[in-house]
């Protein structure tokens, strides 16, 4: 994001079904100055925003160009199937993909589940939207297949949904051009991690607080090491050891030796001749 540093803002695409609220909260009490720009994208789109510098990073769904992108790992979705309140699938708590044999499965122009093959039957012809599917599962016409958050988006009473095993699941990322990680892409990325807002990485030093931190390393960290040295030194030399000696009341080396002196005179003492017995 080039010109950031005379007019600070962030553009963040985010696609249907991701909700960036809680970060959103985050970054405007974390950075009240810069603001942050919603930029609502259909998930078919969002790569080619990402690498066309549209915004500066986004919520987006797997796969990403990873020639071009960088991409986190957020989360991957629990993968549902929509169908009428009043439908068999709705008398229990999870579904197989093999029980969809007979059922006409619906597949919008916007998938994004990336099937090899569609469960199911196929319908006369594709929805152009998820929206539409939607729209058609609630006319009887089919069911649909869907990540969680997208059953959430387009809730309707009259329809219900359940977990399907054996599906190919949805992940979101958050994602930015590789040439492009500025300082609040760093940001944003720390706020989406969970990282305090003491963190260094999450939070961008001024020229000033960089300055300072240079100056207080180059200040103090040699000279206390140095210190921390020379005290050794003086706690583990000869004249810590002397100085010891002399409290209590021994003379080092000399103290020793004394010893050893009085010591070899007793043992000479005691090679003497025997006494004779009276």
């Amino acid at each position: 994001m080039t010109g950031s540093e005379a007019s600070p803002s962030f553009r963040l695409a985010y696609v249907p079904g991701v909700t960036p609220a809680k970060w959103v909260r985050i970054w405007n009490e974390r950075l009240p100055d810069v603001p942050l720009h919603l930029v609502s994208t259909p998930a078919a789109e969002a790569v080619g925003v990402l690498r066309e510098g549209g915004v500066d990073a986004g919520l987006v769904r797997l796969p990403v160009d990873r020639t071009v992108l960088s991409a986190i790992p957020l989360y991957t979705e629990q993968t549902v199937v929509v169908v009428p309140k009043d439908h068999i699938v709705a008398a229990v708590d999870e579904v197989a993909v093999d029980d969809l044999a007979d059922e006409i499965v619906l597949h919008p122009l916007d998938d994004v589940l990336g099937w090899e093959r569609l469960p199911g039957q196929p319908a006369m012809e594709r929805p152009a939207t998820t929206a539409d599917a939607v729209e058609l599962v609630a006319a009887g016409i089919g069911v649909l297949v869907v990540p969680q958050s997208l059953a959430r988006l387009h809730h309707r009473r009259d329809l219900t949904y359940r977990p399907l095993t054996g599906a190919p699941e949805s992940s979101v990322v958050l994602s930015w051009p590789q040439d492009e990680t500025t300082d609040l892409v760093e940001q944003f990325i720390g706020i989406v991690r969970g990282r305090t807002v003491n963190s260094t990485r999450g939070r961008p030093q001024t020229g000033e607080q960089a300055k300072a931190k240079g100056a207080g390393r180059a200040a103090g960290t040699p000279a206390g090491r140095s210190s921390g040295r020379s005290g050794g030194s003086g706690k583990s030399g000869s004249s810590g050891r002397s100085g010891n000696a002399a409290k209590s009341g021994k003379s080092g080396t000399s103290g020793k030796g004394s010893r050893g002196g009085t010591g070899g005179a007793h043992k000479s003492a005691g090679r003497g001749k025997p006494r004779r017995r009276p």
